[in-house]
């Protein structure tokens, strides 16, 4: 059963309930000498506390991505291998339909990268419609902050309700939304390739395969963007930038500083290589960007989004802006920002055909 599973986490839910349960109708049961008894009554207080600790404990491992899985908890991965990450290949990777609002959950291992990790998928309701029987869809890939996992997603971004709002309200026309783990064996890389693990190969290769293998989707970078907020959003600006043959448009939410973390990656050389800036600088990709933040938003200063803006003005690449005036680095910011960025990437992503 998956460190992070929706199984999991129900049954410690089930456990935690049980053991209140069973305290409340046991008490008065308990038989035997004084200290007997405090000793009975003392364990079952202590299982009642451990399963909702256990319970607190995955939810906010669930949301944040801390261990990927038992391995990692325990400590048995060895992050510099990732070769050495278990799971399914595609052809034998299932989707989970058991989690909310009908958000999909797999897990597997990516052939090209040697990485394995979270992948949630949503359909819109279109998919499955008569009318739209034989026709394929753009995909969206959706991608998180650090810490974060895929489930931050639901959780705090609001998806897919937020989206489906939009859709609604035909500001949008239907994506697949796929919300891909960003720092699998949560090892974070800036979504880069590096020598022992190959994000960026997981991102823009493996999880595409596990897609258009699974689903009807569009063929071409038409077909195919990325978004994401903070560390997600730094992948989202330069994905496309690395892979414009994959990724036709990024969206990127109050991005971390286009020229990259030195905490990340340590080695200068590898990280400008890295960093959007230096790529939009460099590049030759008939890419589409929209990058997003607040005048508040310290994490993501708007004059790092400026001098992307500026950089590209000599490249092909097409940039739009957006600045608020007010916003910190949170959820509360990037749902604000959601209109402008789904509806631009509507118009350069191809809708469902």
């Amino acid at each position: 059963m998956a460190l992070t599973g929706t199984s999991f986490f129900a049954v410690l839910v089930a456990a935690a309930v049980v053991a209140v349960i069973g305290t409340i109708a046991l008490w008065s049961w308990v038989r035997g000498p004084k200290v007997v008894r405090w000793l009975v009554h003392g364990v079952m207080i202590g299982v009642c506390q451990l399963t909702a600790i256990c319970v607190v404990a995955t939810w906010i491992n669930n949301s944040y991505g801390l261990y990927a899985s038992w391995a990692d908890l325990l400590g048995d991965t060895n992050n510099g291998n990732a070769v050495a990450m278990p799971g399914p290949p595609i052809s034998r990777a299932r989707f989970n339909h058991a989690t909310q609002d009908g958000v999909l959950d797999t897990y597997f291992h990516g052939r090209r990268s040697a990485l394995s990790g979270q992948v949630l998928v949503w359909t819109p309701p279109q998919y499955d419609q008569a009318a739209y029987r034989t026709k394929r869809f753009p995909v969206l890939m959706l991608l998180h902050g650090v810490p974060g996992s895929p489930q931050s997603w639901l959780e705090h971004g609001g998806m897919p309700g937020a989206f489906q709002e939009l859709l609604n309200q035909r500001k949008v026309h239907p994506f697949i939304l796929v919300m891909p783990v960003v720092n699998p064996g949560s090892v974070d890389t800036d979504c880069s390739d590096l020598p022992q693990r190959k994000v960026a190969t997981w991102l823009s290769s493996d999880v595409p395969d596990l897609i258009r293998q699974k689903f009807r989707t569009l063929p071409g970078p038409r077909g195919w963007g990325v978004m994401g907020y903070s560390t997600g959003g730094f992948c989202s600006a330069k994905l496309p930038l690395q892979y414009p043959k994959v990724f036709g448009a990024g969206a990127a939410l109050d991005p971390d500083p286009l020229t990259g973390d030195r905490s990340v990656i340590p080695d200068s050389a590898e990280r400008r290589v890295n960093s959007p800036l230096y790529l939009v600088r460099h590049t030759r990709a008939h890419a589409s960007l929209f990058l997003a933040t607040s005048r508040q938003d310290r994490f993501s200063p708007a004059p790092a989004i400026e001098e992307f803006a500026s950089a590209s003005a000599a490249s092909p690449v097409r940039v739009r802006t957006l600045l608020l005036p007010s916003g910190g680095h949170n959820y509360n910011t990037w749902s604000a920002e959601y209109p402008a960025a789904f509806g631009w990437l509507s118009q350069w992503l191809s809708a469902p055909r």
